[in-house]
């Protein structure tokens, strides 16, 4: 059998991966630093581009098995370009353009050799998009490998940091562990249901006795995937790799590696274990409770902006795990108040992340970067201490931002039904106490400091990274159907 190629479903793939190979010649024919970054940039708008495209015609599928062949049914297709995968490559697509804005100014300050830089982000956002348009289990796993690969490397970079490969390090045998797991998880369901096809999985007949050896499958499976979004107990890795990394490779591993995550998370509990959700339901229930928990209690201890950013971002993936947690109870609306939250989540922490590693880069090699030295930061840098601190303040879920306040009720919404209504319950707690630790930081930037700590210039790219988000989250609390509409259509 010759299988067809819809060319214009892989398009923003086929853009991605042209232009990273584009960019390594480039720097073996000594193109600058400085133009690598912004041709970076170029090819992931263009990228964009193409996802627009398709997201103003019909869903478009390829690699697909005909059902004949399966003996009966509808075709299978292994890549599915449709609302799901759309919005989830906008926003992978969006967070990668910021985060090579970040990385200009990090690739000259810390002397990153350029062309293998964004060879390896645009490889691993390569895998995030294969990962998010996987509709079977093959697929899945070569997405999630695809991204995973390049990002050890990519944390490593900076070889003459002891930091830095210390994080890589930690991170490689993490991902080591859960991929062993996720493939032995995706053995057993193979061995009971005779499927890698999302669709054909959920349809299988599962021969008597073989049950548990499937709900053993789908644990693994979700555990795999708990420690690519730094699920507890899955965090650990988290912390210290997000303050060994380049700080450019933290916000893609905070925003763009997690979504990944959170999409084949997603795809696999609600197109290929439906019927098995008294299984995954309630473990994903306890799954949300404890990292949000966990996430914010350790939150709380910080006195590094970094580190406090690393264990946010541990409490954010309980918020989004929650409303999966849901089972066959309303799952669409659930699915699409996920992709509601991190659309929202995205913006906010990148903008932090802008500010945050701006902020490092004037403040040169003593980098303690404690949250005490960006007191006053908002009374000598208005524009920059303010933008951080809406940032944080959308983070707390308060007005004005109104984009992390709808953030919250959506995910509320969500969980609010009668499976998993004490969720509701944790994340309220866990609302209050992620509210202490984002203004305590937000008040420390009102406060007096020394005018000569922020005299530095910010180079252009930070200023372009820190407008697009700022301007992001303030038309997105003003405006939020504008995102609301992309997202909410998953339901």
């Amino acid at each position: 059998m010759i299988q067809s190629i819809d060319y214009a479903a892989l398009s923003p793939l086929i853009v991605i991966s042209a232009g990273a190979i584009a960019l390594l010649l480039g720097d073996l024919f000594d193109a600058s630093r400085r133009v690598l970054g912004w041709a970076a940039a170029g090819i992931l708008a263009a990228a964009f581009g193409a996802v627009l495209v398709l997201a103003a015609g019909d869903p478009r599928a390829t690699f697909c098995v005909p059902g004949e062949l399966r003996g009966d049914g509808p075709p299978s297709c292994s890549y599915v370009a449709d609302d799901f995968t759309l919005v989830f490559q906008g926003i992978v697509l969006a967070a990668a353009f910021v985060v090579v804005l970040l990385s200009l100014e990090e690739i000259e300050r810390t002397s990153l050799p350029a062309g293998e830089y964004f060879f390896l982000l645009f490889c691993a956002v390569a895998g995030v998009l294969s990962l998010v348009a996987a509709r079977d289990l093959v697929l899945l796993v070569v997405g999630l490998e695809t991204l995973s690969l390049p990002v050890f490397a990519l944390v490593a970079l900076r070889r003459y940091d002891g930091r830095a490969t210390e994080a890589a390090v930690k991170l490689f045998l993490v991902s080591v562990v859960s991929a062993a797991v996720l493939l032995f998880g995706i053995s057993l369901v193979y061995g009971t249901t005779g499927s890698m096809h999302f669709d054909r999985i959920a349809i299988a007949n599962v021969p008597d006795g073989l049950e548990p050896v499937l709900a053993a499958g789908i644990v693994m499976v979700i555990v795999g995937f708990g420690f690519k979004v730094a699920a507890v107990p899955f965090h650990f890795w988290a912390p210290d790799v997000y303050q060994g990394a380049p700080l450019p490779v933290a916000a893609f591993l905070s925003v763009v590696s997690k979504a990944g995550g959170f999409a084949g998370l997603a795809l696999v509990v609600t197109l290929a274990f439906p019927q098995q959700s008294d299984v995954w339901g309630p473990l994903l229930a306890v799954l949300a409770a404890v990292t949000m928990t966990a996430g914010n209690v350790m939150a709380l201890r910080q006195t590094q902006a970094v580190r406090l950013l690393a264990w946010s971002s541990v409490a954010q993936s309980g918020y989004m795990i929650a409303p999966l947690a849901v089972g066959v109870f309303h799952i669409r609306e659930a699915v699409a108040a996920t992709a509601g939250y991190l659309a929202f989540y995205a913006v906010m922490n990148l903008g932090a992340f802008a500010i945050v590693t701006g902020f490092r880069a004037r403040q040169g090699a003593g980098e303690a970067d404690l949250l005490a030295d960006y007191r006053g930061m908002a009374r000598v840098t208005p524009w920059y201490g303010g933008a951080l601190a809406f940032f944080l303040v959308c983070l707390a879920g308060l007005p004005p931002g109104i984009m992390g306040l709808l953030a919250k009720v959506l995910v509320f919404k969500a969980v609010l039904s009668e499976p998993v209504a004490w969720l509701g319950v944790v994340m309220a707690v866990n609302t209050a106490i992620g509210l202490y630790y984002y203004l305590r930081w937000a008040v420390r930037l009102f406060g007096p400091a020394p005018a000569e700590r922020y005299d530095l210039p910010w180079e252009p790219s930070f200023k372009v990274a820190v407008a697009l988000t700022a301007g992001a989250a303030v038309l997105l609390s003003v405006a939020p159907q504008l995102l609301l509409e992309a997202t909410l259509s998953l339901g």
